[in-house]
């Protein structure tokens, strides 16, 4: 489970950027909430708006990056001990907009919950090659981090837990240390960090891969769970067969006692949009994975787009800690009825062409009050009360009430 990101000079963010999942102390819908014994509760959920070219996608790029670079070397040499789901790789590319930024490293810090442990993961990248890296941990509740290892250039220091003579200290400088521990060894906390990077779910929907699902229909019982979905959304499909001579998907319908069968290329968008993204958001919820999704709303209606958010909201359903981070125009869903304050973020540009993020928690008002939980979100919003909007200049002004 995902505590917290931050991350600097990337793409469109030039300043530290931290996105964060740790619940705020508020009173809406606390039973939503990931629990972890002393520590602080998680979201399931966040969701980010914003215009574009704000730096949406750029901030889920970011997430993406960090989490590509460490898993992509075990990956490839068919290391992963689990399925990883990414669409493609995402590079390294540091903010272009003045003379200084692409001569500094690119900076990631991740903080993630692997069952009873907390780890806290530093990536620093300059020129492809790796600057700084370290990775701690401690236990749930616990104060003090141990280290694992620290990395500096190539100088390389292990903690207690894996100080062993054995241990390779001298790697490629364009592998992460945390790969080459992960290739080369069978070391407990290494393999355990690796779960949570191995587990992300990694997808932009903007445009639905082509028979993404596949991998998917090809477990009976996986494909019965997205029939399942698919229905439970009124989209009466009661089978769907690839067909391996034409290379071809079908779905199945089924009127009186007749059956009729269509080519996924002739359901409507939105249709195939949920072929697409249902195996792997309930993917995500069967292994409690971070399911980190670009445009999840493209071609959704918006009540399809709420029922997906209730997965990870309902704990009966969510019984293992998944989280879905994604961006959405949709204002249909941007209610005090769908998300939690601290569960709505915002991107924008500022004068400097920088983005920036933050949540609508964060926002004050000018009797300096939070927004209230009975505000009509996406009425203000539209109103641009809550910035991150091309077309307004009233931008954090106003009477939040």
């Amino acid at each position: 489970m995902l505590c917290q990101f931050s991350f600097q000079n990337f793409r469109s963010y030039r300043g530290e950027t931290t996105l964060d999942f740790q619940a705020a102390a508020l009173p809406e819908f606390q039973e939503t909430l990931i629990a972890s014994g002393h520590a602080t509760s998680l979201l399931p959920v966040n969701v980010v708006y914003g215009p574009n070219g704000g730096g949406k996608s750029n901030l889920l790029a970011a997430l993406a990056c960090v989490i590509s670079t460490v898993v992509h070397p075990v990956h490839d040499l068919g290391k992963n001990r689990q399925t990883f789901v990414l669409q493609q790789q995402v590079p390294v590319a540091p903010f272009r907009f003045n003379e200084t930024s692409c001569e500094e490293p690119t900076g990631f810090r991740l903080f993630f919950r692997v069952d009873a442990y907390e780890y806290g993961y530093d990536l620093a990248v300059k020129d492809g090659e790796i600057v700084s890296e370290s990775l701690y941990r401690k236990a749930l509740g616990g104060k003090k981090p141990a280290m694992i290892f620290e990395r500096e250039a190539d100088a390389i220091e292990l903690g207690y837990s894996i100080r062993r003579q054995s241990i390779n200290r001298k790697v490629n400088p364009k592998m992460p240390y945390i790969s080459f521990l992960a290739i080369n060894y069978d070391l407990p906390v290494i393999n355990e960090a690796m779960q949570w990077f191995e587990g992300c779910i990694l997808q932009s929907y903007a445009r639905p891969p082509m028979y993404a699902s596949l991998p998917f229909l090809q477990d009976e019982s996986q494909k019965q769970a997205l029939i399942g979905a698919l229905n439970d959304m009124d989209i009466d499909i009661m089978d769907i067969r690839f067909d391996e001579g034409q290379q071809r998907l079908y779905t199945q319908r089924r009127i009186g006692p007749a059956s009729y069968e269509l080519s996924f290329d002739e359901e409507s968008d939105g249709t195939q949009k949920l072929i697409t993204v249902l195996p792997v958001i309930l993917l995500a919820l069967r292994e409690g994975r971070m399911a980190v999704i670009d445009e999840l709303d493209a071609k959704l209606h918006p009540k399809l787009l709420r029922y997906v958010i209730t997965l990870f909201q309902n704990p009966e359903v969510n019984r293992h800690g998944a989280q879905l981070l994604f961006t959405s125009h949709d204002m249909y869903t941007m209610k005090n009825t769908v998300f939690r304050r601290d569960e709505i973020w915002f991107a924008a540009e500022n004068r400097a062409h920088e983005s920036e993020i933050y949540s609508l928690y964060e926002i004050r008002g000018e009797d300096h009050q939070r927004i209230k939980n009975t505000a009509a979100y996406d009425k203000q919003y539209m109103e641009g009360r809550y910035g991150a909007d091309p077309y307004l200049s009233n931008l954090l002004g106003g009477d939040f009430s």
